[in-house]
């Protein structure tokens, strides 16, 4: 299988710049992989596709303001994205220009606020670095940090607050699980009184879901890892669901992988920590989900991949065209699909 396979022509202009003003207003491709017809909606209307007993699994991660601009005791200018805390205040961080950071230079941001020396080069660049700072650090980037987006997105963003779930929680992601991005707390709570259990799972997405596959054939790509876990109350709330034959509906690529690597033979899971680098592609056969609700991914990604896997590359790369055609808009901010 290759990866130019999962290849679709993307005008330019349907890469989404900024986030709807109402959440819920973006728009809805409905994709039913056993009759193969397309419905388009709004994004509210994902209501009518859940019934009573319904398990809708959201991923409650909360993305850092990680990009970070400073400067060395010289004055040349430096920019931090944190990827990963390592322990108390050691974090893995990606560093630009990073012929610039050899060990033991020494980074000031904010004017001052949050200092930061680069202890070690670690594989692939980045860097190991202490951070020293007065007061709580997570409030500290609140104040000096932005919102790490993609690069596909130019414009700046106005309020942090829209690159992250209304639900968001437990920070770490260095991205947002973006199909998340679509709820508002007053379709959260329509979805309640219909009778659907809300289960919530965490994985701290990585930077590592922009990067591209760079092999020639799918099944020689390495996956990113991840870091998740999922509790007693939401593992019991999945598992009612699969013994009363009800539905599993994943609220993004990464609750799907979280469901995907904890599940048994019969889908069950179980309250876990720990990291996934499941790679989902064709031919992978779902233990746990039975619906997604996901935005529309980059050619020749791993999400586009998984998408695929569910309702059939085929049938995924007619409903793509058919996106471009319909002047759907594309990725983060962009709209989104539900498979049936």
């Amino acid at each position: 299988m290759k990866v130019s396979d999962f290849n679709y022509d993307l005008p330019e202009a349907l890469i989404a710049q900024h986030p709807y003003d109402k959440r819920d207003e973006a728009r809805l491709m409905v994709i039913d992989k056993k009759t193969q017809i397309i419905e388009h909606k709004v994004f509210k209307n994902v209501i009518e596709y859940l019934e009573s007993g319904d398990c809708l699994v959201i991923n409650n991660t909360k993305v850092l303001p990680a990009r970070l601009y400073g400067k060395k005791d010289t004055g040349a200018k430096i920019e931090f994205l944190l990827l990963k805390r390592l322990e108390d205040d050691f974090w893995e961080v990606m560093v630009r220009p990073g012929n610039k950071l050899k060990p033991r230079t020494k980074v000031s941001f904010g004017d001052g606020l949050l200092k930061a020396e680069i202890l070690e080069i670690l594989e692939g660049g980045n860097r190991k670095v202490k951070f020293e700072y007065e007061g709580i650090f997570n409030e500290i980037l609140d104040k000096i940090g932005l919102m790490p987006l993609p690069p596909y997105i130019k414009e700046k963003l106005k309020e942090n607050e829209k690159y992250q779930t209304v639900y968001a929680k437990y920070e770490g992601s260095s991205a947002a699980p973006t199909a998340g991005l679509h709820f508002t707390e007053e379709l959260l709570q329509e979805i309640t009184r219909k009778g659907v259990q809300i289960a919530n799972v965490t994985l701290h997405v990585g930077i590592g879901t922009f990067r591209p596959v760079k092999v020639e054939n799918v099944e020689e790509h390495n996956m990113h890892s991840e870091h998740y876990y999922i509790k007693k109350e939401d593992a019991d709330k999945i598992n009612e669901t699969k013994k009363s034959g009800h539905k599993v509906i994943s609220v993004g690529t990464t609750s799907c992988r979280v469901l995907e690597s904890v599940a048994d033979e019969n889908g069950f899971v179980r309250e876990i920590e720990g990291d996934t680098n499941i790679f989902i592609y064709p031919g992978y056969q779902f233990k746990c989900i039975d619906r997604l609700i996901t935005n529309f991914h980059l050619p020749e990604s791993t999400l586009i991949m998984l998408v695929s896997s569910l309702a059939g590359k085929d049938f995924v790369m007619k409903a793509y065209e058919e996106a471009v055609k319909e002047r759907y808009k594309f990725f983060s901010f962009g709209d989104a699909m539900m498979i049936l």
